[in-house]
């Protein structure tokens, strides 16, 4: 008689059922993982014991290259990080060698700063709240999504040609001023959009079903989200108030200076907004908190970039000129953190005085939120898992950079 056949006899009369545990590999090919993750996940039938993320997969050596040309030569390598919020990395790059070498743009650069990083907060934004719609079966939202993100896609590649990876913000201001007609075209998005809000929370944030593969899920409770390093909506989602634009370094938090915002916190576990046949209370920290703190902060950047063109309308001067390419550093050491779409993100230098850095270092926000997904997971079910990767909103551009 089989192995098995003996095994399955023995269960049948001690009246129990057995099982076997199982190492699963999801990726690094998976839709779910929003990159090339592995995550190997060993199982006892549909529950997941431990959950391994694996990384390297998209390792570009960037910080190397970043120690042999010059910082001007490098924002094009902040572009291939988080791919999905290109003018964000180009501005905390930016802002760092600014801080060596004690420069300050002009206040038209600044408003026009702060007007295309808060763009670019909302196009991030969107393809994470598309891509979590899809990971949890939803495919209206993912549509919905991306044909908002496509408009501002549009605003971008008329302003510097690009409209993925931009190199537009750079060291000493920004490579082109706004074309004619490009702040009219801005408003007429804007005007559009924001019904587009309550249409998203509408299949989304209240949607019965959405809820009930979120709500709970994946809990994080605030000691262990600081613990982990874990920042952006990762952190706020779990009832943290941080938030980098307004608590952050003197030289970045001046950028929005007299600009008005509210920082999108979930500060406790009910749900906002009509939702009647779903439970009022939750625990916060969960995917759809991590989720919900994304959709409000939509909202703040929207509000962000009409005081911005205000503000740049009435700015006088002109947006500065980059620096040379071949500029030299003061010597010394710098570190920089701007709060990005997806966490906080770092750029280190260290300087002998020289065209090209010593040192060259990024300290990547997806990095740090990946960490924790090995407890986030363990206890879930399998088809959770796609729910709490998603609800991290990681790009491996910047875990592997």
């Amino acid at each position: 008689m089989a192995e098995a056949d003996l095994q399955r006899q023995q269960q049948e009369s001690d009246g129990e059922l057995r099982t076997e545990e199982l190492l699963i590999n999801m990726g690094p090919q998976h839709p779910s993982t929003h990159g090339v993750l592995r995550v190997v996940l060993r199982t006892d039938g549909e529950l997941v014991l431990e959950a391994t993320p694996y990384i390297g997969y998209l390792h570009r050596c960037a910080e190397k290259i970043g120690e042999n040309v010059t910082p001007r030569q490098w924002i094009p390598y902040t572009d291939r990080m988080d791919y999905l919020a290109g003018m964000n990395m180009n501005l905390g790059w930016a802002l760092t060698v600014e801080k060596l070498l004690g420069l300050q743009v002009t206040e038209k650069a600044r408003h026009l700063r702060v007007l295309i990083v808060e763009l670019g907060r909302i196009a991030s934004h969107l393809v994470a709240a598309g891509t979590y719609g899809l990971d949890l079966g939803s495919f209206t939202p993912f549509m919905y999504c991306f044909r908002e993100r496509e408009k501002i896609l549009n605003l971008f590649e008329a302003v510097c040609g690009a409209r993925l990876t931009y190199s537009y913000i750079t060291v000493g201001g920004l490579m082109a001023d706004l074309p004619p007609g490009w702040l009219e075209e801005c408003e007429k998005f804007l005007d559009q959009f924001e019904p587009v809000i309550d249409d998203l929370h509408e299949l989304l944030s209240v949607n019965h079903i959405f809820i009930k593969r979120t709500a709970g899920v994946g809990v994080l409770p605030p000691e262990m989200a600081i613990d982990h390093g874990c920042t952006g909506p990762v952190l706020r989602g779990s009832g943290v108030d941080w938030d980098l634009r307004r608590d952050g370094d003197p030289f970045y938090t001046r950028m929005y200076d007299g600009y008005q915002f509210d920082v999108a916190v979930c500060k406790d576990g009910r749900y906002p907004g009509p939702c009647p046949d779903v439970p009022r209370e939750t625990v916060l920290g969960d995917c759809w908190h991590r989720f919900f703190v994304r959709m409000v902060e939509v909202v703040q950047s929207v509000k962000l970039v009409r005081q911005a063109i205000e503000k740049y309308r009435a700015a006088e001067g002109d947006i500065g000129k980059p620096i040379k390419l071949n500029q030299k550093l003061p010597a010394g050491e710098v570190y920089l953190e701007t709060e990005c779409p997806k966490g906080q993100m770092g750029f280190m230098i260290v300087s002998l005085g020289e065209a090209i850095p010593w040192r060259v270092r990024a300290r990547s926000s997806s990095f740090c939120n990946l960490s924790v997904l090995p407890k986030l997971c363990r206890g879930c079910l399998v088809a959770d898992v796609p729910a709490i990767i998603g609800s991290l909103d990681i790009v491996l551009g910047e875990v592997d950079r």
